[in-house]
């Protein structure tokens, strides 16, 4: 199976004058193609900043990460932000969307940047919107929308340039249970379609619907294991 991420030995320091804070000690992951990964922690554990390196918005201070084959841990910012365009759908918490825009537009943001034609933009932002079952609110706006179709239109900008993955942070955390539910339930569903999904969540429940869940604490993983669970359930 093809590894899409390749994380050795990843350390990351940050200075508050002449001191140094350790936040990530030495982190190795291999993440396959089609995996779907929550990595969990408490505040603290350095799971934001692994997530940061992982979704190319930091670097790290020492070891290697390979993305799709090509080593991103000492790339310049701008070569950085082409990979991060290319490579990765972001889904946040607070959804990110644009508020003058309609669900369409929104999704079409990612191939405005890549100087995709604006005939094709259309059809692949109505074809996502139609992946995450909103095809038929293609012209409202943010403010027309529940937080639920909210973050269905970020999915979907998520997975409008078909990234090597799929990187949601906190997905559901201003969700109600019943819309978080319906969200990780597309997730499933874009994950089976052959997409790469890694979750960052703090909440067990929802990091029960991932086939693998890694723990870190205190800069390290603690634990990095197969969810027996979803497995048996996927076979």
């Amino acid at each position: 199976m093809a590894s899409i991420i390749h994380l050795d030995d990843i350390q990351k320091s940050y200075y508050l004058g002449k001191q140094e804070l350790k936040v990530l000690k030495g982190i190795t992951i291999e993440v396959f193609k089609n995996e779907y990964v929550a990595l969990m922690g408490p505040s603290g554990s350095g799971k934001s900043t692994l997530m940061n390196i992982l979704g190319c918005l930091d670097s790290p201070t020492a070891g290697k990460y390979i993305l799709n084959g090509e080593d991103v841990s000492k790339m310049q910012d701008d070569n950085l932000a082409d990979v991060r365009n290319k490579e990765i759908g972001f889904v946040f918490q607070q959804f990110n969307l644009l508020p003058r825009l309609t669900a369409a537009e929104n999704v079409a943001l990612p191939l405005i940047y890549n100087g995709t034609t604006k005939k094709i933009r259309t059809e692949l932002s109505l074809e996502m919107l139609d992946r995450v079952g909103l095809a038929d609110r293609s012209h409202h706006k943010p403010n027309e929308l529940s937080g639920g179709q909210n973050q269905r239109v970020a999915i979907a900008r998520a997975l409008v340039n078909n990234p090597s993955i799929i990187l949601a942070d906190e997905p559901t955390g201003n969700l109600d249970s019943k819309t978080s539910i319906e969200i990780m339930h597309i997730f499933d569903k874009i994950q089976s379609e052959g997409n790469t999904v890694i979750l960052v969540t703090h909440e067990e429940d929802i990091a029960e619907y991932a086939q693998r869940i890694i723990r870190l604490k205190d800069g390290v993983i603690e634990s990095d294991r197969m969810n027996e669970t979803k497995m048996a359930t996927v076979r």
